[in-house]
């Protein structure tokens, strides 16, 4: 209780509240009754979380608590790197599977790979355990320099390893894939905007631009967003000086506008934003912004409609809440962000409503709120109030999909089996497969991998259904063999192959053929 009484008078005494309001008084004279006079003991951390979330559920979906011990993990992915051992993990049979050693990372540097099982973590067994992936983390993790023990099975050595990780920071990576993806054609792939998503896609245009690069696909699929000022970075690579990325203003907060400025690595050459239904704010951001431009062709689907800014604000606890102070608009003056006037739960089943109102599959079935209509630098007509509208419009192919093939998925069944046959077969596969173009062009889902597939589908108790199992063998191939590339090289190839052949999703295919169309280049869709 204390301390929601000290959070409200800390409000109460902030310079744009020379007064308290009559509101906060209100509350506060009833936080100190209940302290006085209420029949019970109380909670009062609890209550006043309860009354701090209470609050923020009356303003936007977006406005959000975060309890102090949540603070560091949440803010994690965004800032860019954590302190731990690097490894990237899945629990396998009860026992900790290394999937990858990160690059340069501490895990790496003392000889840990690929395939190792991890069965002793400081002289304790960790093996048939029962561990979950939060204690996992909470074993290997610590601050950078501190030393941890670990004790290694691996396959062709008849003893378990011992070794001595000296914990650092590692890298969260935002870019998950850069390759050539014809000739001349680079495409990269970024999950989030954090704070080294700016370098890391900078690294990437250069290097692809080294390998012949000279148009681009940029995948913003699934990307909820971030910070803003890396996506501003980001359209800056894109757009000449002086030409408008996006502006935000609020009640109390004045409009400010901010612009591209000298020198973006990527000004010349097509361009394709590939966006979907889970491309969110920052990703926004930039497919708006080159859109507006006619800088690039925009591919797949409407994207998730949030154009809410929020500034963290602490609380005397060190919990904080996340508040909504702005809007963002787009350089044509449209704010993209979708109504949250039903509520909550509304707000947040809106994605599953486009796919029962048949969006996903059929542009027809857009409906905006915002009928105002907004002009491109061609003066071609788009639209704010629900998310980015793609130029071209990809719908999702659902003919592949089945509850068994969801049930695989939702269970990590294809997870394993990847894992366990790479286990058995990785020398073996590194030999005939040189590198993933070759694994690309040449690897089948054999009998062996199938065989895997099937046992642990049988331990998970997942039935066998013939009919699922026929539509949806091309779907599960395409998934394994993804992920027998991830295992043997890193997430760069998984996303090569799922891309080269997705049965379910046609966005890559479509981006494409547009950006080799010869057409293109005297389109006004798309100036260079």
């Amino acid at each position: 209780m204390k301390k929601l009484l000290f959070a409200l008078a800390v409000l109460a005494a902030a310079p744009a509240l020379a007064q308290p309001s009559a509101a906060a008084a209100k509350l506060q004279a009833l936080l100190y009754q209940i302290d006085h006079l209420y029949v019970d003991s109380v909670d009062d951390d609890k209550l006043a979380e309860q009354a701090i979330v209470a609050m923020l559920a009356e303003l936007d979906p977006h406005s959000v608590y975060i309890p102090k011990e949540d603070l560091e993990e949440v803010n994690e992915p965004l800032k860019g790197n954590f302190e731990g051992v690097g490894i990237q993990f899945n629990i396998v049979r009860d026992t900790i599977y290394v999937v990858d050693a990160i690059a340069s990372g501490p895990s790496e540097r003392v000889g840990i790979r690929a395939g190792d099982r991890i069965i002793s973590v400081n002289d304790s067994v960790v093996a048939g355990t029962g561990l979950k992936n939060a204690d996992v983390i909470k074993l290997l993790r610590g601050p950078k320099g501190t030393q941890v023990r670990v004790g290694v099975v691996r396959q062709g050595d008849a003893a378990p390893l011992d070794f001595t990780i000296t914990r650092d920071k590692i890298p969260i990576n935002s870019v998950e894939a850069a390759y050539l993806a014809a000739p001349g054609v680079g495409y990269i792939k970024v999950s989030r905007f954090g704070a080294t998503t700016s370098k890391e896609f900078s690294d990437k245009l250069e290097e692809l631009k080294k390998q012949g690069m000279k148009d681009l696909v940029l995948d913003l699929q699934g990307n909820g967003g971030g910070y803003l000022r890396s996506a501003i970075e980001m359209a800056d690579q894109f757009l000449g000086e002086r030409k408008l990325i996006v502006y935000t203003n609020g009640r109390t907060t004045p409009r400010e506008d901010t612009y591209a400025t000298r020198g973006g690595q990527f000004e010349k050459g097509r361009l394709v934003v590939m966006i979907d239904e889970g491309s969110a704010s920052a990703s926004e951001i930039v497919s708006g912004a080159m859109q507006d431009w006619d800088r690039g062709v925009v591919v797949g689907r409407r994207s998730f409609g949030k154009g809410l800014v929020q500034r963290p604000v602490m609380l005397p606890d060190g919990s904080a809440v996340r508040l909504t102070v702005s809007r963002y608009y787009t350089p044509s003056g449209r704010c993209i962000q979708k109504s949250y006037a039903d509520g909550l739960e509304a707000y947040r089943h809106e994605r599953l409503d486009r796919l029962r109102d048949g969006e996903l599959t059929n542009a027809d079935s857009i409906h905006y709120r915002d009928t105002v209509q907004y002009f491109t630098n061609n003066k071609r007509v788009v639209y704010g109030g629900g998310g980015i509208m793609p130029d071209i419009f990809v719908p999702i192919d659902t003919t592949f999909s089945s509850n068994w093939f969801g049930q695989l998925v939702r269970k990590g069944v294809t997870n394993t089996a990847a894992l366990n046959y790479v286990d058995r077969n990785r020398s073996a596969l590194l030999r005939q497969y040189k590198d993933v173009d070759q694994f690309l062009a040449h690897f089948t889902v054999g009998p062996e991998l199938d065989a895997e597939l099937m046992k642990q589908a049988d331990e998970a108790k997942i039935a066998p259904d013939s009919a699922d199992m026929a539509r949806s063998k091309q779907l599960v191939d395409l998934r394994l063999k993804a992920l027998v590339a991830r295992d043997l090289w890193n997430t760069s190839a998984y996303w090569q192959v799922i891309n080269a052949d997705n049965p379910v999703d046609h966005s890559f295919r479509k981006a494409m053929e547009v950006i080799t169309n010869p057409e293109l280049q005297r389109s006004k869709l798309a100036e260079r």
